[in-house]
């Protein structure tokens, strides 16, 4: 896996210190007792929202929901696919939406307009990555871990066709491993 990476672009450590501090805001935001559902979108957030659960440690509730709107491509198809919706009523709660990246807005866009259709008190969205540049339809996440460029990124729960999820990083995949999709 090494191999296909140009560069790592957020190491470890530095994914731990933002994830705790993401924690932090979100403490501040609900409080004890207000039972926060936390909905991963799979499989690109299933680190991210595991360390930052461990990280807010006031009680809470999980969910997932898995969408596609990529399949084996490198570029959003701009067709979202529920393929596992999640299997509570969510009147009434509050709402964060756990996402790896925000990239071109079209998945989250689709998600907001769903929750919100299901009369929540609060839907908030908690992304590891924004990336603005590739924006499509806007957008804005609450919580943000890390604004970056335009590159394709990788690890962490991130991946390119089902590969590099395991990495403890995240890198810039060599566009090589990814130019003939």
């Amino acid at each position: 896996m090494k191999q296909d990476i140009e560069t790592v672009l957020i190491t470890e450590a530095q994914l731990k210190t933002r994830i705790a501090e993401l924690a932090a805001e979100l403490k501040r935001d609900f409080a004890p007792g207000s039972n926060p559902l936390f909905i991963g979108v799979l499989k690109g957030s299933f680190m991210f929202i595991a360390d930052l659960m461990r990280a807010y440690d006031y009680t809470c509730a999980v969910d997932f929901m898995a969408v596609s709107s990529y399949g084996a491509k490198s570029q959003t198809t701009g067709q979202v696919r529920i393929l596992k919706d999640i299997g509570q009523d969510i009147e009434g709660r509050d709402i964060i939406i756990v996402e790896d990246i925000l990239d071109s807005g079209v998945t989250l866009n689709y998600l907001m307009q769903m929750m919100q259709a299901r009369r929540p008190k609060s839907v908030r969205i908690c992304t590891l990555l924004d990336k603005p540049s590739r924006r499509r339809i806007e957008v804005k996440a609450d919580y943000i871990g890390f604004t970056i460029d335009d590159a394709f990124v990788v690890g962490y729960g991130l991946d390119f066709d089902e590969k590099y999820r395991n990495m403890s990083e995240i890198g810039i995949l060599k566009p090589s491993v990814y130019a003939e999709n």
